[in-house]
């Protein structure tokens, strides 16, 4: 364990040039400037830039999460979608409150987005799994998400037939896929900095629009 936690703080972070971050011209909105980083983590070679850790809390209030992938954002907010029998599905359904964060460490820049989540009506939410590659059809089609899996020649087999469906239906929709919208009561963006003078800007907000403010590292 004293070999790891060696290990651990000789780790560099925050290596290579880092962009620059001027809070005091940031556009209005957080979605303006959430669009502006994504594209530069995207121009800068970050993979899968539009990755994003979930965050929800199950009755128990206690947390879960996992990494989903962006499916949009906009005035309204941030999407992902779920199929109707996973974890954060039952989370959702208890406590419609999710936490989103996105970190591309080659910029170091984080972005947390927390609010109220909202679920789009049927024909949207199909329309979103019918973009899906066939794969991740089929592998929803299965519908056993997060329960126990005896061997992986049992998944191999029920997403072949999944795929046999879909040959046969290619229109079919898993019961219960979801595209879900968080609606943000607050979206901060972080830039990190190699002596640890941080920047921080959050969008809280208000009756009127969003509230800038900036925030202590």
């Amino acid at each position: 364990m004293d070999d790891l936690r060696h290990l651990l703080r000789g780790m560099e972070v925050f290596a290579g040039e880092l962009p620059v971050f001027d809070p005091l011209i940031a556009p209005d909105t957080p979605s303006e400037l959430f669009t502006e980083w994504l594209l530069g983590a995207l121009e800068a070679g970050v993979r899968e830039p539009h990755a994003m850790t979930v965050s929800t809390a199950g009755a128990d209030g206690n947390p879960t999460a996992r990494t989903l992938i962006l499916k949009g954002v906009g005035p309204d907010g941030w999407r992902f979608a779920s199929d109707g029998g996973s974890v954060k599905a039952r989370d959702l359904a208890r406590r419609p409150f999710a936490a989103l964060t996105f970190y591309w460490s080659p910029l170091a820049r984080q972005v947390r987005v927390r609010g109220p989540v909202v679920a789009a009506d049927a024909r949207d939410s199909a329309a979103d799994f019918l973009a899906r590659s066939t794969g991740a059809r089929a592998e929803a089609l299965v519908g056993r998400q997060s329960q126990p899996l005896s061997d992986l020649a049992e998944r191999d087999a029920a997403v072949k037939e999944s795929l046999e469906r879909l040959e046969d239906e290619p229109d079919l929709v898993a019961p219960g896929w979801t595209l879900h919208t968080v609606r943000p009561e607050s979206v901060e963006f972080w830039q990190g900095d190699k002596e640890r003078r941080h920047t921080r800007l959050v969008y809280l907000r208000e009756a009127a629009g969003w509230h800038k403010q900036l925030l202590w590292p």
